[in-house]
């Protein structure tokens, strides 16, 4: 429309295949963009200002705020006045989340692609072939696999963006009905502008960022829900001011011109401060007025918004960055081996070009009657200049560009893999795991640390009201006869409730003298629940007569209103201004004057309510470090009892809320209320000022009460720590919970156990008290390893042996537990290397009390110090910067919505299923990519060198020993399916013995698969095989001849004897390496190896020569050379003497030294054995007696394993035992060797820590 604002560039692009809906895509970098001029579109100041401006409660002037270049200060819109707000150039709400359009695609996606280095390489490979002075290979070996690596990739980004283009269109063409010259009209949404006046209706999704004006409902309420923006799918409700709720009629909505000045946009899901100036006067507003782009519309008839922010400039789409690309160790270490290889490139072609010189300076210059140089030639060191490149181009493929194109296909398949697993499927919740990525799969493989959070994690997040203290009586235990607790099994039967015909069915209670005092009236009682019933922002929703649903911001607070509602005080509805509860079957409508909402600094809410009476009370509950300090001198003796009982349910692991009240005399009120309103109002640090009002009333309170509500394990969440710990891997629970709840719980999922040395508790609040209580722990650690054993000191083993951290090599087991308050003195940089240190002695370390930022730096310390892969898994939204933060985010979807979820790497739905994810997929993963690493390096040497030892035989004139078509198929027809198929399918031990034995576990971590050292053993094997594959052929053909006497040896053929011997060897080598076989492996192998001789004689075939006879001159010389059995006695010699070394290498490890696969896959073989003896032993009618059998059943000595701790513990140790004297220790003999480099932390901050 020509009334539209110009628009913005387009925001970021979210994921392919984005829904209608625009779903949110979590930022993961620290801050918004800052938009160019060109996006603020900021323009100068307005010459004319309405009049009415220049009375009292006028918005502030042009000159109070000047826009700085770039940036936009402060959101100014007026409603019905579009061609006031044009001036300012907002975005419209068109949006654009696609890259290309037709004219762009091709030269955008090309330039984005040659922004890799390697596809950079090889087009400057090709440019060097299109020489014809320094290329003796055609261009098409380089452009085919490059141009095909390119198509993929770009067909790959096209489909993408078809699904964006797709996306956008089907969004920015939906209806809304907007008031234009005081007349609703239908609009596409990509016409809506900044000022417009929208109606929606009902389950409608909201068009733009809008200021609730009116509604259908009463006081200007509307609901709605907000999925697609935080992942919560409860209602939740927003109110239009008390000035603008009357405005539901058309004509009056016209006449309304309204200015609203408000922050600029910013992705802030959760604030939102702005004031209305209409009709002299100055209205604040807040988050609780807004409807936000994404939400939907939900049990509300109609509702009229303005717009404030659209388009590019809603939350939603501030929100839609892309998520930080993380790399994974591998990723770096090829990307280092890749310029090593490159370096050795170069000091080949050097070697090359030198001996060109020499050559072509002794002995070439006699021979240019026949063998003149090219006119540009005019010396040897220019033909030996000529001939490095040459060197360079032929040499190239020791990189092939392949390699890239099939890591990425084996990390998506792996992928698929962790979609696929049935066994990772939660049924309850028909939730699939989701591999949200495909760059960290095999850095699954490799996790030493694990962050977890504890609600919703380790616990279900499904709320139990439990227990309960009231005026220093503790309800919830039930005692016999004797007075001695009753265990669950022996409790009667729960309280009856039928006295209440609203209460829960579902809700169960075991202490009946609770109701009992509820029944006798006793006033602390009642004031205990009327204080749950109304001090909350539960929602009512009432479907049949009696049948009351809750809808919870959450489940903590949706448990405290049922338990209300069971024991007589039913929460029933509520108003912007009441709020409704039947207390013992009366119906009672409070006066709602305000809510103080809870937020994670405040720890704390509170309502201010007028009763009947016409009594002022706050209501307040929160958690007991905070509330406790602001109750009133005289409760001490109150707040002793409740102290005890509070630290009897963390005992517990419950987790508790503080209760107290406070009478407020109407006078004081309605002070407060007006300092209140001032703070609303206030332009800069708005929230600060409300926090400060806040405060003031929230003091002097008394004390009521503590609820404890219970919040249970999820299934399997012991086994599965103790089965991840006893694969080295450390587990850290960083929650804001209490400290006795934490420890309860740690203690409940066997992080914790008593067979521990020592567990030592953080709780100082000074620098000096940390770093003390810190210091004390490490000594006490020495000091209980101080001897170590035989005769040697813990000095003298330490001189012996130097280790990461001298903490690291105690005996005995320990924990750590330090509180919020410590650990940010914990985490200053001058203390922050000794609280590493010693956290990482010990076994499990429990953090409370911690804020979501400490959360993420608490990752960021062990990332920067210890050479370690981390891994977060949190359910909420507050563990959406731990999992960004480390290595490895993996999401819960849990009761908390989803933006952890969205935030994360790889999701699924318990907890339990992080052991499968880590110890087979993530092993299986890294094992494969290691395999896969090392035979293609390993065959690419083979291939190339070959080339190298030719040159000293061809006069170093770049001539190349195969066909050039041998060359470019070689990578990506003859051998890319066969290690593709290994690099996906492959696995050392079945899934079930990589639960059984997580010792197999620890080779990742070490990196011990795919390193330096393995790199140069793979290489050196390389180089090997093409001594053997040149220079065996090569002393055959010397004095071969063929059947008819004739000499064997020619060009053609023995490059097709070499060319066939390499195909044949690297086919047997992967054979060798492939320790799971498939028919997918068999066909791909064997195929392969039929597709090269079908390729070969197809090259030289009449047919071809008959049609490209410039291209395919020698016919038959395939067929001719094959049909020589001095030939295949040449190729199978050549395979032999370079496979015999691999396989009596591997027969001697095996026997002499196995590792803990080798011994596991040992035992398998025994288990299949004994179990065919057993039943031919059965089938010949030797049963035994019971006693024989029983005796029998137990020979094997490696049945399956219970799910405990001490149950793995006992079958690894016997499962170590198991193997040769020599090969018992090898995985701690090599975790030793690999920290012998490191030294302590204590020494500086610039000397990183190694585990």
């Amino acid at each position: 429309m020509a009334l539209c604002a110009k628009k913005r560039p387009p925001a970021p692009v979210p994921p392919r295949g984005a829904a209608p809906s625009e779903p949110l895509r979590p930022r993961t970098d620290r801050q918004t963009a800052r938009p160019s001029p060109a996006q603020t579109g900021i323009m100068t100041v307005p010459k004319e200002m309405p009049e009415k401006w220049a009375r009292a409660g006028a918005p502030p002037s042009w000159s109070r705020k000047k826009p700085s270049w770039g940036t936009e200060e402060e959101r100014r819109a007026r409603a019905n006045d579009r061609e006031y707000n044009e001036r300012f150039q907002y975005a419209s709400n068109c949006i654009k989340t696609s890259k290309y359009n037709i004219l762009t695609f091709l030269p955008v996606n090309l330039f984005e692609q040659f922004q890799e280095v390697a596809n950079t390489y090889f087009l400057f490979l090709l440019i060097l072939q299109l020489i014809p002075q320094i290329s003796s290979l055609s261009w098409f070996t380089t452009i085919v696999p490059l141009v095909l690596v390119l198509t993929i990739t770009a067909v790959k980004d096209a489909t993408d963006d078809y699904f964006r283009h797709k996306s956008d269109n089907q969004v920015n063409n939906r209806q809304s009905q907007v008031l234009i010259n005081g007349i609703l009209q239908q609009e596409q949404w990509m016409n809506v502008c900044v000022g417009d006046i929208i109606k929606l209706e009902n389950n409608q999704f909201v068009a733009a960022d809008l200021l609730l004006l009116s509604s259908s409902e009463p006081h200007g309420l509307c609901y709605i829900e907000t999925a697609e923006l935080d992942g919560e799918t409860n209602m939740k409700v927003r109110q239009a001011i008390p000035i603008t709720s009357e405005l539901g009629d058309i004509s009056k909505l016209a006449k309304f011109d309204g200015e609203v000045i408000c922050e600029p946009p910013n992705n802030k899901l959760d604030k939102f401060s702005g004031t209305l100036y209409w009709k002299d006067n100055k209205f604040p507003l807040s988050n609780q007025n807004m409807l936000l782009r994404g939400c939907v519309l939900r049990n509300t008839e109609w509702c009229f918004g303005l717009v404030i922010f659209a388009g590019p400039d809603t939350k939603l789409m501030q929100n839609s960055g892309r998520t930080k690309f993380k790399r994974t160790s591998i990723d770096r270490l090829m990307n280092t081996l890749v310029l090593w290889i490159f370096g050795f490139l170069v000091c080949m072609g050097v070697i090359l070009a030198i001996g060109n010189a020499i050559w072509e300076h002794e002995v070439g210059t006699r021979f240019q009657v026949y063998l003149p140089w090219d006119e540009a030639v005019d010396s040897a060191f220019f033909s030996g200049f000529l001939s490095f490149w040459s060197y360079i181009i032929i040499l190239n493929t020791v990189v092939p560009i392949s390699l890239y194109v099939s890591v990425e296909v084996i990390r998506l398949g792996h992928s698929y893999f962790i979609n696929w697993d049935k066994k990772m499927f939660c049924m309850k919740k028909r939730t699939p795991a989701e591999a949200r990525t495909t760059t960290l799969n095999e850095e699954l493989g490799q996790v030493e640390y694990i962050f977890s959070d504890k609600t919703g994690t380790l616990t279900q997040n499904i709320m139990v009201f439990n227990k309960c203290s009231i005026n220093g009586r503790s309800y919830g235990d039930v005692f016999d006869v004797l007075g001695h607790k009753a265990e669950l099994g022996e409790r009667p039967e729960p309280v009856n409730f039928s006295f209440n015909p609203l209460a829960d069915k579902k809700f169960l209670f075991w202490d009946p003298t609770l109701l009992e005092a509820v029944k006798m009236g006793d006033p602390h009682t009642h004031e205990f629940f009327r204080l749950l019933s109304l001090c909350h922002t539960v929602m009512s929703e009432e479907k049949n007569e009696g049948e009351l649903y809750y809808k919870a911001q959450s489940p903590d607070e949706g448990a405290l209103v049922t338990a209300a509602r069971n024991f007589g005080f039913v929460f029933r509805s509520r108003t912007p201004k009441t709020i409704t509860v039947h207390e013992m079957g009366t119906a009672i409508t409070y006066q709602l004057l305000a809510i103080l909402d809870f937020n994670n600094i405040r720890k704390r809410m509170s309502v201010i309510v007028r009763n009947p009476e016409g009594k002022i009370r706050l209501y307040c509950k929160g958690a007991d470090t905070i509330l406790l300090d602001r109750l009133h001198h005289s409760t001490q003796e109150l707040l002793n009892t409740t102290t005890d009982h509070l630290n009897e349910y963390a005992g517990e692991g419950l987790r508790t809320l503080v209760l107290a009240y406070k009478d407020l005399d109407e006078e004081y009120y309605e002070e407060w209320a007006e300092r209140r309103l001032q703070a609303s109002l206030a332009q800069d640090s708005r929230e600060d000022r409300l926090a400060s009002v806040y405060e003031e009333v929230e003091s002097d309170m008394m004390l009521l009460g503590a609820t404890a509500i219970e919040d249970k394990l999820q299934q399997g969440v012991p086994e599965t720590i103790a089965l991840l710990t006893l694969a080295n891997i450390k587990i850290w629970v960083l929650t804001g919970d209490k400290q006795e709840t934490a420890v309860n719980i740690g203690y409940s999922c066997k992080m914790l156990t008593d067979d521990m040395t020592e567990v030592f508790i953080v709780t100082g609040h000074t620098v000096l008290e940390v770093r003390e209580e810190l210091r004390k722990a490490r000594e006490k650690m020495m000091d209980s390893s101080r001897t170590v054993g035989n005769g040697f000191t813990y000095q003298e083993k330490l001189s012996s042996s130097k280790v990461t951290s001298v903490l690291e090599a105690v005996a005995g087991e320990y924990a750590l537990v330090i509180n919020g308050h410590s650990l940010a003195h914990a985490l200053e940089a001058d203390m922050e290397l000794e609280f590493l240190e010693t956290a990482c002695a010990c076994k499990a370390v429990i953090c409370c009390r911690v804020t979501p930022l400490q959360k993420a730096q608490v990752v960021e310390l062990v990332k920067k110090y210890k050479k370690a892969v981390t891994l977060a898994i949190g359910d909420g939204a507050n563990d959406v910067s731990m999992i960004k933060t480390a290595h490895i985010g993996v999401g819960i979807s849990g009761q908390e919505g989803i933006q952890a979820v969205l935030a994360s790497d790889y999701s699924f739905s318990q907890f339990k299923f992080l052991q499968r994810l880590l110890l087979v997929h993530g092993r299986w993963s890294y094992l494969r990519m290691c395999k896969f690493l090392c035979y293609f390096f390993y065959k690419n040497f083979a291939f190339t060198m070959v080339h190298f030892w030719f040159g000293f035989f061809c006069g170093f004139s770049a001539q190349t020993v195969y066909d050039q078509y041998f060359i470019t198929l070689y990578n990506i027809v003859y051998t890319s399916l066969p290690v593709l198929a290994m690099g996906v399918f492959d696995q050392d031990v079945p899934e079930q013995r990589s639960m059984e034995y997580p010792k197999l576990y620890e080779p990742g971590q070490l990196n011990l698969l795919f390193n330096k050292r393995e790199f140069f053993i793979c290489i050196a094997q390389g180089i090997y095989t093409s001594v053997l594959m040149f220079f065996i052929p090569y002393g055959v053909f010397a004095e071969a001849t063929r059947d008819d006497g004739t000499q064997l040896a020619d060009y053609q053929s023995f490059a097709v004897t070499v060319a066939t011997s390499l195909v044949i060897v690297v086919s047997v080598q992967i054979g060798l390496d492939t320790g799971y076989w498939t028919a997918i492996n068999h066909f791909f192998i064997w195929g392969s190896l039929a597709v090269y001789f079908a390729i070969l004689f197809a090259m030289h075939s009449n047919g071809l020569f008959d049609m490209f006879p410039n291209q395919f001159r020698f016919v038959g010389n395939a067929q001719n050379t094959l049909a020589q059995p001095t030939v295949w006695l040449t190729i199978v010699l050549t395979t032999v003497v370079c496979i015999m070394p691999v396989v009596a290498f591997r027969f001697l490890r095996l026997n002499l030294k196995p590792d803990l696969s080798d011994t596991v896959r040992y035992t398998q073989l025994v288990r299949k054995k004994q179990k065919a003896q057993h039943r031919c032993m059965r089938r010949v009618g030797r049963t035994g007696s019971r006693r024989s059998g029983y005796a029998f059943s137990h020979q094997e000595g490696f049945g399956e394993l219970i799910m405990s701790g001490k149950n793995m513990r006992l079958s690894s140790l016997a499962l170590s035992g198991f193997t040769t004297r020599s090969s018992s220790s090898w995985i701690e003999s090599l975790r030793r060797k690999k920290s012998d480099s490191a030294s302590s932390p204590s020494g500086g901050a610039d000397k990183p820590l190694k585990g």
